[in-house]
């Protein structure tokens, strides 16, 4: 604003001055030639300051150009936001993601795809569920009182096997639960062949009496029934032993309180 006033001041000025020189050059030729003939040279002198005076459009000319000084004001206020030249360096700040070698960022993702390694590691099976039915091995033998036959009573002779087996050993099925007691009762009954037992509270057990007609006490007074799982004597009745799959039972008959067959008859028992 005080630019336009200075213009506006400065064409005043101009026009002021252009007037004064016209009147002093009027003054001047009147005193030079006071004669009225000498008006021509005044018309002259006159007329060479109206080209001066054809000069007042020039100072016009700067009303006309006002607008210029607006729009010189305009680029005067433009060096004045510094936001286009802070701009300008932002926009320079784009050319530092050339800096960005840091996609080795992805290098470092890399261990992600280390994640699959856990499924590397195998799932824990689950325990199979108990089968309902599976085989075991079962034997009933009195091969020991061949080597007692003169403590044998003379009538159970003819009973005795001439190899001593009554059932050969053999995979038969059993029961999940199923006691020794169970299998040699079915497989006795499956087979044919004699089985009598007596249950005993004492024991909480039955008590094998015979088989095959071959009772306790048939070959001396320490003779009887006993049997062993995977070469082992229990120790306890055979209604208390579950079966397990792959267990061997073996029915023995012992002439001497076990001692003739491996065990003993106060810890074997039946």
């Amino acid at each position: 604003m005080l630019k336009k006033h200075r213009t506006k001041l400065i064409v005043a000025g101009v026009i002021l001055l252009l007037l004064a020189g016209t009147f002093f050059l009027a003054d001047g030729g009147s005193g030079m030639a006071p004669s009225p003939p000498q008006e021509p040279p005044a018309e002259a002198e006159i007329g060479q300051p109206e080209e001066p005076a054809e000069q007042p459009p020039s100072p016009e000319e700067p009303n006309a150009e006002q607008p210029d000084a607006e729009s010189l004001e305009e680029p005067v206020r433009k060096p004045e936001e510094p936001e286009n030249t802070e701009s300008e360096p932002l926009l320079e700040q784009p050319k530092n993601p050339t800096e960005q070698p840091e996609p080795e960022e992805p290098a470092e993702q890399l261990p992600s795809p280390e994640a699959p390694v856990e499924p590397e590691t195998p799932p824990t099976p689950e325990p199979a569920p108990d089968p309902e039915t599976f085989t075991v091995t079962l034997s009933v033998r009195c091969d020991t009182i061949l080597q007692n036959r003169d403590k044998l009573k003379p009538e159970k002779l003819a009973l005795l096997p001439e190899d001593g087996v009554l059932f050969a050993s053999r995979e038969v099925v059993a029961n999940r639960g199923e006691s020794v007691f169970h299998l040699l009762q079915r497989e006795m009954k499956r087979a044919k062949i004699h089985l009598e037992f007596e249950n005993t509270p004492l024991y909480q057990s039955a008590y094998i009496e015979g088989i095959g007609n071959l009772y306790e006490y048939d070959c001396g007074e320490q003779s009887g029934w006993m049997y062993r799982v995977n070469g082992v004597f229990p120790g306890y009745g055979c209604s208390k032993y579950q079966l397990k799959a792959g267990d061997v039972v073996e029915w023995v008959y012992t002439c001497d309180l076990g001692r003739d067959v491996g065990g003993s008859w106060a810890a074997g028992g039946n």
